[in-house]
């Protein structure tokens, strides 16, 4: 039996697999119920017109002339439609139905994506990073060895403190950039003319950058880009992943969608060759799609009332971030992120490493977190704190981590 060696060295456990091991090690002898602002799952059910439209699919399923089986390779078309009448023509892109695919969430196509490059490709991204990117890329052997905690074929961006979190662009060459703004983990974010900076280098470079948008709902500043299409030639040289999980609690039902403009091209062997058209040849020979219930679902929270019903949930995790920064900047703790995305990024105190600090929270605080340094190097002393529990969570999580300091 050959297996497949990559995977075989892949470094430790996922991040969040170790989080969960060493969480349920501990809960059982927990003085207190365990607050969790670890892992980016949402809490608050799915509103009424969202619930609602699944029902009565799910219903009409149930019927002989409303019964749906497999569904289109890419998607509905009203969910595909609605996708580009409400997230893109009101910011000015413009694109076709057949650019949109829909998908099961955004970790599926983020990790899958790199499927389009060569075996011998080089990737970028920036550091600290979700760590999907990186395993999915390893997995497919394309970041070498992994020696003194890093790859060796990996071209990494280091986003800190002392750079203000804006990465640096590729010195080298590389194949494909990955970029997540609003950022996960950080929760930071490119200015227009930040990111517009990215798309001049890779228009120039012909290197394709994927954007992951999943977090676009949360941000509060329309001088913010919420599409890298709003750049003006993206989409020459962009996909674009986005997701139904955060901004409209799809964690548990799943829903996302990838857009690969067919303006899209790479040069081989002297033609143009469409990336829309591979990753349609591929969609087709790997998934079933998403059920006919979920997709009704998403086309709801996009109406006026499910984006009504939806906007109030966004404000409510938003108004937990602000709770958190306030409670930490005020205590004299050195946090970034939580305005424009559900993500506070804490600088650990002390001179204490991530883990050690992840741990002392555990035990001491009973709260949840997530180390930094599970995020790539640069993450070391830092810790993640999510906005994704109920107010009264949130201010009880704040009052036990201030206990402790």
């Amino acid at each position: 039996m050959h297996l497949n060696t990559h995977l075989i060295h892949m470094p430790g456990n996922y991040l969040f697999a170790e989080i969960a091991r060493r969480v349920n090690a501990y809960a059982p002898q927990a003085p207190r119920p365990l607050i969790r602002l670890g892992i980016g799952d949402v809490t608050q059910p799915l509103t009424p017109t969202i619930a609602r439209a699944m029902a009565d699919a799910a219903l009409e399923m149930g019927t002989p002339d409303g019964f749906h089986g497999y569904p289109p390779d890419q998607g509905y078309d009203f969910l595909r439609q609605a996708i580009l009448d409400v997230d893109y023509a009101p910011l000015g892109v413009k694109l076709a139905l057949d650019d949109v695919f829909i998908t099961d969430g955004a970790k599926t196509d983020t990790s899958a994506l790199q499927e389009l490059l060569a075996a011998d490709a080089r990737v970028a991204l920036t550091d600290p990073v979700y760590p999907v990117y990186v395993d999915s890329n390893a997995m497919a052997g394309r970041l070498g060895n992994y020696e003194n905690d890093s790859w060796s074929r990996l071209t990494t961006l280091p986003c800190n403190a002392e750079n203000a979190f804006v990465p640096e662009l590729p010195s080298t060459p590389v194949d494909m950039l990955y970029l997540c703004y609003p950022n996960n983990p950080t929760g930071t974010v490119l200015t227009r003319a930040q990111l517009k900076r990215f798309v001049d280098w890779a228009l120039k470079t012909q290197t394709l950058i994927l954007f992951d948008a999943a977090y676009k709902a949360y941000i509060t500043d329309d001088t913010i880009p919420r599409s890298i299409y709003e750049i003006e030639g993206a989409e020459k040289i962009a996909i674009e992943c986005c997701s139904f999980s955060k901004s409209a609690g799809f964690t548990g039902t799943r829903c996302a969608y990838t857009v690969i403009p067919q303006a899209l091209t790479a040069q081989v062997d002297g033609r143009a060759v469409s990336l829309n058209a591979l990753w349609r040849r591929r969609v087709a020979s790997r998934q079933n799609g998403v059920s006919y219930p979920v997709q009704r679902a998403a086309a709801a929270a996009l109406s006026p009332q499910g984006r009504r019903e939806v906007a109030d949930q966004v404000r409510a995790y938003m108004d937990n971030a602000r709770q958190i920064v306030t409670a930490l900047s005020g205590a004299g703790l050195q946090v970034f992120g939580g305005v424009h995305a559900p993500y506070v990024w804490l600088q650990i105190p002390g001179g204490q490493s991530a883990w050690d600090f992840f741990d002392r929270l555990l035990h001491e605080a009973q709260v949840v977190g997530t180390p930094g340094s599970g995020f790539g190097p640069s993450g070391e002393g830092y810790l993640r704190l999510t906005a994704f529990n109920t107010a009264q969570a949130t201010r009880e999580a704040l009052e036990r981590i201030l206990a402790i300091l």
